[in-house]
């Protein structure tokens, strides 16, 4: 079959893709910037479409010569009026795709009663399946907390459940919901697509079982002994920016997972399972083990923090009024090498040198409302474009020569942090550089009281690499680490 993905740097849409391509179909995806596709292993085996479902005239064509689609585009975040924007981007795409045979959606489980639901992220989903459901012939699944590796209600359940032994909840930790594991809304989206026949709204999920019983169960599978204090009230609002506090998960996705669960969101999956016999749906705790070994093996296909949402992008371009910071090291190693160490700083690894200034500045930008250190990284070694990396953003992931990262921290103007491994004689000459576009007199002020501090921590980071770079590759040679020396 022809078929348009929409979403698919997302979270599900980045799974998808590939499952789809292993089964022979071709596949077009939609995207506002073809430069987050790179460095994904299927970037070469689809047609890209650029396009911006915010922008009508951008999408002329979209639909031209496909037997289905999927729509797999909602906002998670708390910003204005993204209830509108939502409902207008579906109804923009409902316009150019008027003759789709078939639109597939993912929407949320709602409350007994839609109108009294208190999520406004999940009355939004809902309202988005209605309107695609009005203009094109449509399948929609409802589904609860879906559960797999670099999901963000499994990260928040993880956080919470690893680092907190006793914690106070609200009552509403006892509603019940339906979760159901990554791998069978991947098996429900592509046997909706190829029965080709719309089929309506269908909720999905595995066995029912509560928030509080969600931790209990993530902490039976790590052997860990956990106590919940429920108590009276405790605003969703709160309780967000607690588990901001605590979870990689920032306040703004909090917010609507947790108001998610506040009211039972139980489903009925028995129309699913008559219509898709062939799939029956795992356990949560055997999708929480399955979870858990993707991690410990690094086989994290996709992360909750790719996705930028409505985010505000932009790019490095060589321009006057750019402020750098340039170092140079000479390594008698190849190029591979050296690319794969820099690739490899952020997350479980840290940045190498000056750990206490990085976790403090990681927390100031917490407290100002930035990301800081606690989003970390989907995979020890690999990334690709548009994923995030702490409080950075990859800009660029160009195996074996560059990696650029954008700065999403709270700081007066743009920042990136870049590396470079240029071929030289036998061996490579590392380029580091630190770029800073200021904002006003206030940026030029920043940058210029952070220097004292970034003429040592970029300095030690650069030897760093370095060092990391040689160890790593004397380990791969079966050689003893050497130890740090001198750069020419």
């Amino acid at each position: 079959m022809n078929i348009l993905v929409t979403g698919a740097t997302g979270y599900i849409g980045g799974r998808l893709v590939p499952r789809l391509l292993a089964r022979g179909h071709r596949i077009r995806v939609m995207v506002r910037d073809p430069r987050r596709l790179r460095g994904r292993d299927w970037e070469g085996q689809v047609e890209v479409f650029q396009g911006d479902l915010s922008d009508p005239t951008s999408l002329v064509g979209l639909a031209e010569g496909m037997d289905a689609a999927y729509y797999l585009v909602h906002s998670m975040y708390a910003g204005e009026d993204f209830a509108r924007r939502d409902r207008e981007a579906a109804e923009n795409f409902a316009s150019a795709c008027a003759h789709l045979p078939l639109t597939i959606y993912l929407g949320g489980i709602l409350p007994a009663t839609e109108e009294l639901t208190r999520s406004e992220h999940l009355r939004s989903r809902a309202e988005v399946g209605r309107v695609l459901a009005a203009h094109l012939p449509t399948t929609e699944f409802r589904a609860g907390p879906i559960i797999g590796s670099g999901s963000a209600s499994f990260e928040m359940v993880r956080y919470l459940t690893e680092r907190l032994p006793f914690m106070v909840a609200p009552r509403w930790v006892r509603n019940e919901v339906r979760p159901i594991a990554v791998r069978d809304i991947l098996a429900y989206l592509i046997q909706a697509v190829e029965r080709a026949e719309p089929l309506g709204m269908l909720e999905v999920g595995t066995e029912l079982t509560t928030f509080a019983g969600m931790m209990h169960g993530y902490a039976a599978v790590r052997g860990l002994r956990r106590t919940l204090i429920p108590v009276p009230i405790l605003a969703p609002r709160v309780a967000s920016l607690w588990v901001g506090l605590v979870t990689p998960i920032p306040p703004s996705i909090a917010k609507p997972l947790v108001k998610g669960v506040v009211q039972p969101v139980i489903g009925d999956t028995t129309r699913a399972r008559r219509e898709f016999p062939g799939i029956d749906p795992i356990s949560y705790r055997r999708a929480v083990e399955l979870a858990l070994l993707r991690i410990e093996t690094g086989a994290v296909a996709t992360r909750w923090s790719g996705a930028l949402g409505d985010a505000k992008t932009y790019e490095l371009r060589d321009v006057e009024g750019v402020l750098r910071e340039v170092r140079t090291r000479r390594v008698d190693l190849p190029p591979e090498a050296v690319f794969r160490a820099f690739s490899s700083v952020g997350g479980e690894r840290g940045w190498l040198v000056w750990t206490p200034l990085w976790k403090i500045r990681g927390i100031l930008d917490q407290l100002v409302g930035g990301p800081g250190l606690r989003r970390g990284r989907r995979h020890p070694y690999e990334l690709s474009a548009g994923e995030a990396v702490d409080f950075w953003r990859v800009e660029a992931w160009t195996p074996p020569k560059r990696l650029r990262l954008r700065a999403e921290m709270r700081v007066p103007g743009r920042a990136w942090l870049e590396w470079e491994a240029i071929p030289e004689g036998s061996g490579t000459r590392l380029v580091q550089r630190a770029l800073f576009a200021p904002s006003g007199l206030w940026g030029v002020v920043y940058w210029y009281m952070m220097y004292p501090a970034h003429r040592f921590i970029f300095s030690d980071l650069i030897d760093a690499v370095v060092a990391l770079a040689r160890d790593e590759f004397a380990r791969e040679q079966g050689l003893s680490p050497s130890s740090p020396s001198g750069a020419g």
